[in-house]
């Protein structure tokens, strides 16, 4: 058996997802723009920086969540995913899932974004499975808060041993194991796999890659 893990934002997708529902929902006048987007844009530029607070951005972006009901939250993520995210899903990015699943790999989406904003995504690559952070649930609506653990830095491995153990497997149970990040968030879990792979790498990704002969892959030139 073979295991293949994709990060998602900026690695199968030319964008971050997370950071583009926020500025929809802005434009849509849903969230107001003086309230909201320069501290998106900040997050935003602390995750790229490797300096997240990974609990306070997920204060400010699961807040939303709790303010409408879900049938509204799902008209505009069924908009969000015409109008934003089937135009960036990109054929070189198609082909490498379709790639790994022509050679019979577990192929899995594991992202620090929402569950509420991948599931839709991984569903339109055609990967059934997705580890993503999970959003509270109570009586079928949003609550604000996380239910578990983060899928953030080491929280991805976790989450990972945790999914494999459920269905008796581990790393052992994988003959290869890919992962492609473009993340230096994604460090812990690029160390685990067999073949790390560095795919449109932030700098200090790509440093690393450089020093420790890692493919590097640009998926959107």
């Amino acid at each position: 058996m073979k295991l293949a893990l994709f990060d998602l934002d900026n690695t199968l997708l030319p964008m971050d997802s997370d950071h583009g529902w926020s500025q929809f929902l802005i434009e849509l006048g849903v969230l107001d723009r003086g309230e909201f987007e320069a501290r998106n844009n900040q997050f935003y530029a602390d995750y790229k920086a490797g300096c997240l607070d990974i609990d306070a951005f997920l204060e400010f972006q699961l807040r939303p969540l709790k303010m409408h009901t879900r049938q509204q939250l799902d008209a505009w993520h069924s908009r969000y995913m015409a109008e934003v995210i089937q135009p960036n899903i990109k054929p070189a990015a198609v082909a490498l899932v379709k790639k790994h699943q022509a050679e019979g790999a577990l192929c899995m989406i594991i992202t620090a974004t929402n569950s509420f904003i991948t599931r839709p995504i991984a569903d339109a690559f055609g990967i059934e499975h997705l580890i993503a952070t999970e959003p509270e649930v109570k009586d079928g609506q949003f609550t604000g808060g996380v239910s578990g653990l983060p899928s953030f830095r080491e929280g991805k491995v976790t989450r990972l041993n945790d999914w494999l153990n459920a269905r008796d497997m581990d790393w052992r149970s994988f003959e290869t194991s890919h992962f492609y990040s473009d993340s230096i968030n994604d460090l812990p879990l690029l160390e685990c796999v067999s073949h790390p792979v560095a795919a449109n790498p932030d700098p200090t990704l790509a440093g690393i890659a450089r020093e420790r002969q890692w493919p590097i892959l640009e998926l959107f030139q």
